[in-house]
């Protein structure tokens, strides 16, 4: 039986809904971090622990800290030293932190964005060349042995929890459609070495996202990983078709709230990936998601497998560090002794893409020092864009991270190309005149494939028309023709034929057409598709008429709002 946690009433059930309060169990307590001042290292505690404020190494008392921490390693600290005009000040000291609060022998001081803004990048990248020699590693060892030893309980209560979760999930595949996705990240690099070791299984198939915005220091990790473990089976999956400048010159950066990027670089990619050694198969998925990390990750679920939830259909996604906190990831990594992305050392605390929206003020920070070119240039093109799109002050809407929250497509010339233009017919009932930014053509008639079949043969030839098929009934539903229209340069006229809701069909057409006009080959329907039948070749939108199973998923709004990933992204208000 599973024993349960429920934070509201703290206390233990075996049931997944507390039968006191009626909410939500979780699997297990929540965990704070505790300091011991004799030992001068933070110890990990869950709030149904009996001994909560005593320290299992020396037996002495402890007290609450935070509600997690990070490794603090020397690269960092001397930063901070040389930020606080306090060069190798806590060389001796045990140095943590969490977020941008630090932690010097278990007192607390904060980073504010003014020390960011203290000294230029070049006074910075000076000093610490002139310390450099200087900052060891010797005390830093010797407090990260204490703390393992300390955590000791904790860690092989966090491996074993975690090796049932795995060979769990995993004797329900065949061992070769098990997958790890792998970032080169923190969480990642646990996750595979869990799977890994749970399962004795060193040829698992690691897929590696290149973004093509990776931290150098990534890509150095991700060949580092490779000739390490000789056995694993390393896929790279990157997008060569795509120039990232050249894509935010054309429908603008990404932001917060409009991260294209994902889909266009990461999940399209590995959606390619998936689909080219496992066709029809299902595998699972291992991935480093956990549930404190935003407040969008701790709605998901352990294992998810619904088409809602998960970004590439056909597989089931399970993250064995699900419940995991910070800390917890990195007594792991330094207890266990494996290799690590080298961009912790420095003080980032997460490592996707190094310009991406997310990060915060620490990490643009410190990519101005570390990688002073590529930022440079990304700084130069958003104050560049900012002025394209009207900004009175582009320099300030960029410094003060305004750009982040960018929504739509306001001044974007591309915004046009996913504003659904028609006009009602006026000599035929159920029939739209649609606006296309270029001659309709197969691609546009291919595009049609999920409502039926497509036959040009039984269309009246002299006016090009092309009917369109119920699959099961074969009835006629679609009647689809070029067309004059005036103030539209290139038009189609699409008539709804034989359905009980002409203005459902009709919607689903508006999305068919909102892609012909406005796709930018972002893969988002490649990954959506679940039979493999949506493909990007060449330039061209294709979906194969053998592996469409008419779901609909592709044009339904459940699945992809407006029918086409633009549309959220340079979707603007109509002016009255």
């Amino acid at each position: 039986m599973c024993i349960m946690w429920c934070n509201e009433c703290k206390h233990e059930t075996p049931h997944s809904t507390c039968e006191l309060c009626g909410k939500q169990t979780e699997l297990e307590a929540t965990s704070f971090v505790y300091w011991c001042n004799n030992c001068n290292v933070p110890i990990i505690r869950m709030e149904n622990e009996s001994d909560i404020d005593k320290c299992p190494l020396c037996g002495g008392e402890i007290r609450y800290l935070a509600s997690d921490l990070r490794t603090v390693f020397p690269e960092e600290r001397l930063l901070i030293e040389i930020m606080l005009d306090k060069p190798l000040a806590f060389l001796k000291d045990s140095v943590w932190a969490n977020n941008n609060r630090y932690y010097v022998n278990g007192k607390s001081f904060t980073i504010t964005s003014r020390h960011y803004k203290k000294y230029s990048a070049s006074y910075i990248i000076d000093k610490l060349n002139e310390y450099k020699a200087e900052n060891t590693y010797d005390y830093f060892d010797k407090y990260i042995s204490l703390f393992v030893e300390a955590n000791g309980n904790r860690l092989r209560y966090r491996i074993d929890e975690a090796y049932k979760f795995i060979n769990q999930e995993a004797s329900k595949y065949p061992i070769e459609h098990v997958v790890l996705s792998f970032s080169g990240g923190e969480d990642s690099t646990v996750t595979a070495d869990l799977a890994v070791k749970a399962l004795s299984e060193p040829s698992l198939v690691h897929i590696f996202g290149n973004t093509t915005l990776e931290f150098p220091l990534t890509i150095e990790y991700a060949e580092r990983f490779r000739n390490d473990n000789p056995l694993a089976i390393f896929r790279t999956a990157i997008n060569r078709d795509q120039n990232f400048y050249d894509v935010c010159d054309d429908i603008g950066p990404p932001a917060r709230m409009m991260r294209w990027c994902c889909s266009m670089f990461k999940t399209g990619p590995i959606t390619r990936i998936l689909n080219r050694y496992y066709r029809d198969k299902n595998i699972l998925t291992f991935y480093g998601i956990r549930k404190c990390e935003s407040v969008s990750r701790s709605k998901y679920n352990r294992v998810e497998d619904d088409a809602e939830s998960v970004k590439i259909q056909k597989q089931k996604v399970a993250s064995p560090i699900f419940y995991w906190s910070d800390i917890d990831i990195w007594l792991y990594i330094l207890g266990e002794k494996i290799d690590f992305n080298d961009a912790y050392r420095l003080g980032y605390d997460r490592v996707g893409c190094w310009c991406c929206p997310n990060n915060n003020d620490r990490a643009q920070f410190l990519s101005s020092i570390y990688m002073p070119e590529q930022y440079e240039r990304w700084h130069e093109f958003l104050i560049s864009f900012a002025k394209r799109i009207g900004k009175p002050d582009p320099e300030v809407y960029i410094d003060t991270g305004k750009w982040k929250a960018r929504q739509g497509g306001n001044g974007v010339k591309a915004a046009e190309d996913v504003k659904i233009r028609y006009t009602n017919c006026t000599v035929e009932d159920h029939a739209k005149v649609y606006r296309l930014t270029r001659p309709m053509d197969d691609e546009f008639l291919n595009m049609l494939t999920p409502f039926g079949k497509v036959s040009k043969e039984l269309g009246r030839k002299l006016i090009n028309e092309t009917i369109v098929l119920d699959i099961n009934t074969m009835t006629p539903i679609l009647s689809v023709q070029p067309f004059n229209q005036d103030n539209y340069e290139y038009a189609v006229k699409v008539k709804t034929l034989n359905v009980k809701s002409h203005d459902d069909l009709q919607r689903m057409v508006g999305y068919q057409v909102r892609k012909f006009n406005a796709c930018r080959k972002c893969l988002k329907c490649e990954s959506l598709c679940k039979f493999n039948a949506i493909s990007i070749a060449g330039g061209v939108y294709k979906i194969d008429e053998e592996k469409c199973k008419h779901c609909k998923m592709c044009v339904t709004a459940k699945y992809l709002e407006g029918g086409c990933l633009m549309d959220k992204y340079l979707k603007t208000k109509e002016k009255d």
